[in-house]
């Protein structure tokens, strides 16, 4: 939310040039206001989880948000009760005609498919579309980023040897962007993908900005500098047990899998998991809430 303040004051300019949003009484006394309406497409099977996660980041803001939850009328969920979908979820179809301030497209375990072969691919191609004129601002998260860096800008994803999965150190660029406001210069997030895309390739695209950086996760954020895509390889979202599940999952499927990195206490995956990225999770969405969508969106959506 904004700072109100006089237009004389001192810290009005130096604040002003870091991206803080402060205005003047006479601003804030002729402010309409409304409601955010904000959208999550859900493509992850374990779809209550996530619903939480994502939600739990959102409510971190003095905002007042309306959500709607979608999933894919062309893709039948095997691990979400038909009985939830009906009760809480809503398809593309039903929303195309609507405008929304935000959209979330969540990733999905099938990185290693191509992506015309993704069953859901035809429906995808059609919301990512609908996103440059529906929606002001939309985040993408893990397989969703890198569905719409190939869609919109053609960027190719490639298989990794090994799974990244782990917790990585993170750097920022220094791409001027105000997703990125108030970050440490270096920071924790978790991965978990097999798939990575080059940050040249993003960078070549002339449209899109690499943010933040791994040297062993390659890229984690790049967004668009009128902040009206963001992509997000990583998971700021997750719960401390979060990959420690995943690996239990993996390792009943198939025995030789690594530990997720730097994850672990004393690399021991017998030991409890502590949540160190948490702090950052919760400000990459409150930047993308308020300098994306909140000081961007029209008061009139349609």
């Amino acid at each position: 939310m904004p700072v109100t303040m006089p237009h004389d004051l001192p810290a009005r300019a130096i604040l002003e040039s870091e991206k803080i949003f402060v205005m003047s009484a006479e601003r804030a006394g002729r402010q309409d206001i409304r409601p955010m309406r904000i959208a999550i497409l859900n493509l992850m099977p374990t779809k209550v989880a996530t619903e939480t996660q994502l939600l739990r980041l959102l409510s971190n803001t003095p905002l007042q948000i309306e959500i709607t939850l979608l999933h894919m009328s062309s893709h039948v969920s095997q691990n979400t009760s038909a009985a939830h979908l009906e009760a809480f979820y809503s398809t593309f179809d039903e929303v195309a005609d609507e405008h929304f301030d935000g959209l979330i497209i969540t990733g999905a375990p099938i990185e290693r498919l191509a992506f015309e072969d993704v069953d859901y691919w035809p429906e995808m191609t059609r919301v990512l579309d609908w996103t440059r004129t529906n929606v002001q601002s939309t985040l993408h998260v893990c397989w969703g980023a890198q569905a719409a860096l190939y869609h919109h800008y053609g960027v190719g994803k490639f298989e990794v040897p090994k799974k990244i999965s782990g917790v990585f150190s993170h750097r920022l660029t220094g791409a001027k962007s105000p997703v990125v406001t108030g970050f440490d210069e270096e920071f924790l997030a978790p991965h978990s993908r097999h798939t990575d895309v080059h940050a040249a390739d993003v960078e070549a695209t002339g449209a899109v900005d690499v943010l933040a950086i791994s040297d062993e996760a390659g890229v984690f954020l790049a967004a668009t500098p009128d902040g009206r895509q963001v992509f997000v390889t990583g998971h700021p979202e997750y719960d401390a047990d979060t990959l420690s599940l995943e690996y239990a999952r993996d390792v009943a499927q198939q025995a030789a899998v690594a530990a997720p990195a730097h994850y672990f206490p004393g690399d021991d995956p017998t030991a409890v998991p502590l949540n160190r990225w948490r702090g950052h999770g919760h400000l990459l969405y409150t930047n993308w809430l308020n300098y994306c969508v909140y000081q961007e969106t029209p008061f009139d959506l349609a």
